[in-house]
């Protein structure tokens, strides 16, 4: 069984600035980490691997060459074999962008049985890649796994809703989504991490090593652009103290809502 993992590196969302001209995000000195879904999605690949024989984990990633780090890390994990997409030609992109070049990435690594990605990014919370990418390979998708079974060459998830679960079935290949609820992912290892870091482990592979689709990736070839960033500014002023009656107070209260349109 051959297992790809989607993971980006992504900053840490407790340490992210944005610049306030600018509108951008201040990268410089902000740690790094692999975004927590795609932990997720990598953990519930390498518990493939250790329960069930002959079975190859892929890690693949589109980013800058730091990237490497993260890829490294994976492999630490246990993963067996690392890929970065990594070309100027890939900035700039967008969700259809990058699961544009996503999708080449896999075509060009070929035979899969199964392809993981985290549910969403942190950096971007649109929970977009993964469908986009099963769109563009034609395979059927389970997204926002919380659970899951392996029988032959089928898949039985627990898809998580907001009120309760779906429990679907599919044949492979397949692309799964995963959530937090799925696992709790494991640490490298301390002669996980040797290995990691010992020779060649990552595959870095341009845009034409991939065959990319040169009018859907990058900054060009994004339909949608982002207009501004910005932090939001703190509220201001004296909040209002009701008194007295807990009924009348409450009534107050709802009369103040109403007024602001808040309900």
């Amino acid at each position: 069984m051959n297992i790809i993992v989607c993971i980006k590196q992504v900053p840490n969302t407790n340490e992210v600035r944005i610049d306030p001209v600018r509108g951008t995000l201040i990268r410089d000195g902000v740690p790094s980490i692999i975004n927590p879904d795609d932990r997720n999605a990598l953990e519930e690949a390498l518990r493939i691997k250790d329960n069930y024989e002959n079975v190859k984990v892929t890690v693949l990633s589109m980013g800058p060459p730091q990237a490497d780090a993260a890829l490294r890390e994976a492999i630490a994990m246990g993963a067996d074999e690392a890929i970065l997409l990594t070309d100027r030609a890939f900035a700039g992109s967008d969700t259809w962008a990058t699961s544009t070049a996503l999708a080449a990435g896999i075509k060009h690594i070929g035979d899969y049985n199964i392809i993981f990605c985290g549910r969403q990014a942190i950096d971007g919370d649109t929970a977009q890649v993964g469908p986009q990418i099963a769109e563009h390979l034609g395979l059927p998708q389970i997204t926002y796994v919380e659970e899951l079974k392996i029988e032959g060459n089928k898949v039985i998830a627990k898809r998580a809703l907001e009120d309760g679960y779906f429990v679907i079935e599919s044949e492979m290949p397949v692309l799964l989504t995963a959530i937090k609820e799925l696992n709790q992912p494991r640490y490298p290892s301390i002669r996980g991490v040797y290995d990691a870091y010992k020779g060649d482990k990552v595959k870095a592979l341009s845009d034409k090593d991939i065959n990319a689709d040169f009018d859907n990736v990058g900054l060009d070839g994004s339909p949608t652009q982002v207009n501004r960033s910005f932090t939001p500014q703190g509220r201001t002023g004296q909040g209002e103290l009701f008194q007295g009656d807990c009924k009348e107070s409450v009534k107050k209260l709802v009369v103040r809502l109403r007024e602001k349109h808040l309900v």
